[in-house]
């Protein structure tokens, strides 16, 4: 019985922690934690309401993906991207995905790329239904897995690790003001010229959204932030 008092221990350290880390990606998103701005654990925790030790375990998931970065005796920093590194980030994202599209809309058969039909509806529904966490989450499994299509795993990781270097930062403001709807619906549109066997079409589709994001970057970065800085809401512990 010991041994799974201590399993159920475990397994609870892990939700929590989990809960943690969602809560401190949703506050990334709604700009409520600053790029460039160093914040403690046990201050994070504080404002969630938990022990420091989740915050700690998921401050540093968030800095295998990119979003963080731990700063000795003072806690992590959240990662700035400056304009340049976006710029560079969309150029390479643009030479690698846009003909990768049109081989793919060339080479893949019709039931793949169906598959990811509930994928790029999940994406507009996210958008619609004001779910930031959702939209980012469905948004990089369709535009990973569409390109695992071409079969080759070094691009696919080299997009990924491109996309964590230019996360989306302060999108409240931008999904309030209804501006993330018409980028999710690239993703159907992209999707149907693909099925179509329209190479150019899909080429031209990706380009544009992909220049579309690019401009959501710039206004997320331009966008105030409502609410006071750092100020999060308790963990619910499950």
């Amino acid at each position: 019985m010991g041994d799974l008092k201590q399993h159920n221990l475990i397994k609870a350290q892990e939700r929590l922690r989990d809960q943690v880390g969602h809560a401190l990606r949703a506050a990334l998103i709604a700009g409520e934690l600053r790029p460039g701005s160093i914040y403690s654990a046990p201050g994070l925790a504080a404002e969630l309401g938990v022990s420091a030790t989740p915050v700690r375990e998921a401050m540093l998931d968030l800095a295998r993906e990119g979003l963080v970065e731990p700063v000795r005796n003072k806690g992590f920093r959240i990662t700035e991207v400056s304009e340049r590194e976006l710029d560079q980030c969309t150029e390479l994202r643009t030479l690698i995905e846009v003909p990768t599209v049109g081989r793919v809309t060339e080479t893949a058969a019709r039931e793949e790329l169906e598959a990811l039909r509930p994928l790029a509806e999940e994406i507009v529904t996210n958008a619609r239904e004001h779910n930031l966490i959702g939209y980012l989450e469905a948004d990089r499994r369709f535009h990973l897995t569409l390109l695992g299509l071409a079969g080759n795993d070094r691009l696919v990781e080299t997009v990924g690790d491109l996309r964590k270097r230019s996360r989306l930062y302060g999108l409240t403001g931008l999904d309030e003001a209804g501006k993330l709807v018409s980028s999710a619906e690239e993703h159907v549109e992209l999707l149907d010229l693909m099925i179509a066997g329209d190479r150019e079409g899909a080429e031209a589709c990706m380009l544009r959204h992909l220049g579309h994001v690019r401009s959501l970057w710039a206004e997320a970065r331009d966008e105030p932030v409502e609410r006071p800085a750092g100020r999060l809401g308790p963990v619910r512990k499950n």
